[in-house]
């Protein structure tokens, strides 16, 4: 369907129920991983998996998801939205299936890089089937619900997790994903139109060879570097630098060309620019202190996965009641203050762990992750968009597949250098403990707490265990230090190019889109 056409509202309250299930599942998937990380590093209950294969459990995904957002919107246009959406839930639930009956590490990893590709034909068709769906204030709503959703999965997705690894095996948190896939492919088969642009964007399969391959080598060099615990190797910088070179030309082929599905030019504006290298330092930050916050809940302190998530959970509530709040007050006293201020403040509360320890009241817990989601939600929602109301309205498709790259590539090396600081503060941390262990237990007791505690159990040794604790609180002192810095530095960047003359026009005084634009807003 590319003609512009009225649907009756009924219809569209279908449809949009159909796309929130669909984008809800992604977030809820996102967040049950990081409930499941403790139980899947156990070597009896999970896959006995090392840090470094939990950095790729989680980093796969999300490489792959940042990498081919743009490229899925181009196959939207091309072969209709809904067709790609479904590709998409179907992809995404057969490698849930896959990952949920993985036998090793690496069958997970492959499964999660799997879910990746599903969830990038999701996301951008979701919202491309918005635009094209609804028009004016309803749209406005209809994105809002969207923002929404995103808090209720992070919220449900602990939780959810909780429930089923304290009552059936790790797999469940996958598989759970099936029957929520086949509800959202009945509704889309039964109410969703298959949208798509009359003039469809041409496939950019060179650039997305360099940001795949661009991404992957930077990723592997940073989480290299935790398993050997240097960084002079050559397997740790030659990685680096290919990345480096490799996501260079990236930009360049980008910049030659006449219809680049990333745009680096938008990256030159003072506003754009800067407001998406803040939301960039600020997804790093919270991927890296995520990564190392399910370890110690459910390893350092024993709680289990249920637990863990209910302490959690008051961090998805703040960002869905932070959200809101964000956009009125900054409506009263500007994007700068607000966000700068509220980003300073999330970024003390990552920091704020450097004060916490084996016995340290749960209150403290729940407090700072209420207040630290409280932050962020204020942040992420009031300045994705004041950065897309900069752009003009037939720019906007472009500007969302940036501002989404450049917050999934922000995960993606918050989870590479987050578990990569974590497991070599370790390392030297429980060096001195190991020294007079067997060969056989000496190597997995370095990996990481959850295995040194398994080797402490099966050669009754206490000691070993209280150690294994105590190096890894240490390495998630030095790492919440690590992550305090990068939202910091976030805030000051938002400090920096957040001016207010530049957001003062409001996007009601442009002109109206129109149908074949097919613009892509951020939610």
């Amino acid at each position: 369907m590319t003609a512009s056409v009225t649907l009756p509202k009924s219809r569209q309250r279908l449809i949009l129920a159909v796309l929130l299930l669909s984008s809800l599942l992604i977030w809820i998937d996102n967040t049950i991983l990081a409930t499941a990380l403790e139980t899947l590093a156990d070597p009896v209950r999970g896959l006995g998996a090392n840090p470094a294969q939990l950095q790729w459990a989680s980093g796969s995904y999300t490489l792959v998801f940042a990498a081919l957002m743009f490229t899925a919107g181009a196959l939207g246009d091309r072969f209709g939205h809904r067709s790609v959406l479904a590709t998409g839930l179907a992809v995404f639930a057969v490698a849930s299936i896959w990952a949920a009956y993985a036998a090793d590490p690496a069958q997970l990893i492959a499964a999660r890089a799997v879910m990746g590709v599903g969830s990038a034909l999701i996301m951008p068709a979701t919202m491309a089937t918005v635009t094209w769906t609804f028009t004016g204030p309803a749209r406005a709503t209809a994105i809002g619900l969207f923002s929404t959703s995103a808090g209720v999965g992070l919220a449900a997705g602990p939780l959810l997790a909780g429930v089923l690894l304290d009552h059936f095996c790790w797999g469940s948190v996958f598989l759970v994903n099936v029957p929520v896939v086949a509800i959202a492919l009945i509704g889309i088969a039964s109410f969703v139109p298959n949208f798509r642009s009359p003039t469809p964007r041409p496939l950019d399969l060179i650039g997305l060879a360099l940001s795949v391959s661009g991404l992957a080598a930077l990723a592997y060099g940073l989480i290299r570097a935790g398993q050997v615990a240097a960084w002079t190797p050559v397997p740790v910088w030659g990685p680096i630098a290919a990345g480096v070179a490799l996501l260079t030309a990236f930009v360049v082929v980008e910049l030659r060309s006449a219809q680049p599905s990333f745009d680096p030019r938008l990256l030159a504006a003072r506003v754009f620019g800067g407001g998406n290298a803040a939301l960039g330092l600020l997804f790093l930050a919270m991927t890296a202190s995520g990564f190392y916050g399910a370890f110690y809940l459910q390893g350092a302190r024993g709680f289990s996965p249920l637990a863990a998530g209910l302490i959690n959970s008051p961090a998805a509530l703040g960002v869905i009641v932070g959200g809101p709040l964000g956009v009125r007050l900054v409506r009263r006293w500007g994007l700068r203050p607000v966000t700068a201020t509220a980003l300073t403040i999330g970024a003390l509360c990552m920091g704020s762990m450097v004060f916490f320890g084996l016995d340290t009241p749960v209150a403290w817990n729940v407090v700072l992750s209420a207040l630290q989601g409280f932050s962020i939600g204020m942040v992420i929602g009031s300045v994705t968009s004041a950065l897309m109301s900069t752009l003009p309205l037939e720019r906007a498709g472009a500007g969302s597949a940036v501002t989404n790259t450049v917050r999934q590539t922000g995960s993606v090396l918050g989870i590479a250098i987050g578990g990569t600081i974590m497991a070599i503060t370790y390392r030297n941390g429980i060096r001195g403990s190991v020294d007079t262990l067997p060969d056989a237990a000496r190597e997995p007791a370095q990996v990481s707490a959850e295995q040194a505690r398994h080797v402490a159990a099966t050669i009754a040794r206490p000691d070993l265990a209280a150690a294994a604790d105590h190096a890894f609180i240490h390495a998630m002192h030095v790492g919440s230090l690590w992550t305090m810095g990068f939202a910091l530095a976030g805030a000051l960047v938002l400090a920096a190019t957040l001016r207010p003359a530049t957001l003062s026009e409001p996007r009601a005084t442009r002109p109206a889109p129109r149908a074949d634009d097919a613009p892509q807003p951020v939610h």
